[in-house]
């Protein structure tokens, strides 16, 4: 049995404590797609801790945390993440396997990524710069790397790779310096081989097949997906449901439960449409009170009210059966609250989220009554004010699903289920 969480917003939706939260219910908590440009973060025992590449499980000693085939792996950056985790994790080679079909991020592909990302000026998606798309356009193309291939003759392997980079940089008026990336990015292929690499397909549907528990981790959110995003402003991979059979081998029908998280509000991170926007002193607010700075880049969120007609969207693409909301703490200062429940478009009422998001988009919003009450010390639902409680069933009236967890703080003890 698999189960699929996953976010249904812009990501950020703080897909990582739940995933934390979870872990003891599963024995394989594996990751799907995305790359480094992807930062869960946890925080417990007065620690934060941002994850990248590494699943959200690997705080459990007991719990195998699988990377696979779909996610894109930075050599470097991944050596970085692990030797920091190792502080305080010494279990961390033996919980980690690794899928020998995930592609590398090449140091190449990040200073094409920067380079492509500064040609386009104000046309830019808001990259992070990372490597994650062309990594993905050699997957798709058939010219990428994998984990795999490190096993022999890599660095041959490398070096036509990089030839066929370099012509690609020329085009650019870029200047770089390559020798600086490639000595951690060879110091990384070689910390890579201290993990188990696995046949991930193989070795997920072993586990399976003896009734054990897997839970898949995905990155981003649905809106950010290349195929039902909010195109072309999206992420380079598939961050719906079906991406999880795509990126860990496993059979649709395997799939039990799909969790869907989402922020009590709305956040994202670069350019692209974002109907329910707050570019004003409440959206400075929420920007504040929820600390909405990316946790892999600092920058700053764009915050607005939650989009009901998008959420609706996400749960139809992903077949959610369970809803995880976060942050609902950050709204507790509001005197009053909106919720977009349909949008109008050339003067006219749509409940659908339409191919092309522009300005024409108007947000039609309810309104109802903050509860300004702080929340982030209750922890049990029979201490919720009256007016979030309401809150939360119009939510579910609305969304037609349950609200299983409701987050009301960053560590993971401020989590409350239902």
């Amino acid at each position: 049995m698999v189960d699929v969480l996953l976010g249904l917003q812009w990501g950020d939706e703080g897909k990582g404590k739940i995933i934390d939260v979870l872990t003891p219910d599963y024995d394989v908590i594996a990751r799907f797609q995305g790359g480094p440009n992807a930062g869960h973060t946890l925080e417990f025992e007065n620690k934060k801790f941002v994850l990248r590449s590494v699943p959200s499980g690997i705080f459990h000693n007991e719990k195998i945390n699988l990377i696979g085939n779909g996610v894109v792996i930075d050599p470097a950056l991944f050596k970085a993440e692990v030797e920091d985790l190792q502080k305080s994790r010494q279990q961390l080679c033996s919980q980690l396997k690794i899928s020998k079909k995930a592609h590398l991020i090449l140091p190449t592909h990040r200073l094409i990524d920067i380079a492509a990302e500064s040609a386009k000026g104000e046309e830019k998606i808001g990259t992070t710069g990372k490597g994650i798309g062309p990594a993905y356009t050699d997957k798709i193309s058939r010219n990428g790397l994998r984990v795999g291939d490190i096993l022999e003759n890599f660095k041959e392997k490398y070096q036509i790779a990089i030839a066929k980079h370099k012509k690609m940089l020329a085009q650019y008026n870029f200047s770089y310096d390559l020798p600086q990336l490639e000595k951690p990015f060879f110091e990384g292929i070689e910390f890579i081989k201290n993990f188990e690499l696995v046949d991930s397909e193989f070795y997920i549907n072993q586990h399976l097949a003896e009734g054990k528990r897997v839970l898949a981790e995905g990155a981003q959110g649905a809106m950010l997906d290349i195929d039902f995003g909010t195109y072309p402003f999206v992420t380079s991979s598939n961050t719906v449901c079906a991406g999880a059979c795509i990126g860990l081998g496993f059979p649709p029908q395997k799939i039990s439960k799909v969790f869907g998280i989402f922020k009590a509000y709305c956040t994202r991170v670069g350019s692209g449409p974002f109907p329910t926007e707050l570019t004003d002193i409440q959206g400075d607010a929420i920007r504040q009170n929820g600390n909405e700075f990316g946790s892999v880049t600092g920058r700053p969120r764009r915050c607005g009210w939650i989009d009901l007609v998008a959420l609706r969207y996400a749960m139809m693409i992903n077949g959610v059966t369970d809803l995880i909301m976060m942050k609902s703490d950050v709204l507790d200062k509001f005197e009053f609250i909106k919720v977009c429940i349909a949008y109008e478009l050339n003067g006219k009422r749509i409940d659908y989220f339409p191919f092309n998001i522009n300005k024409n988009i108007k947000p039609i919003y309810t309104e109802l009554r903050g509860w300004q009450q702080k929340m982030n010390n209750m922890n049990k639902e029979r201490d919720f004010p009256k007016e979030f409680s309401d809150y939360v069933k119009f939510l579910e009236r609305e969304l037609k699903a349950p609200i299983k967890i409701i987050s009301v703080g960053a560590d993971r003890e401020q989590t409350i289920l239902r």
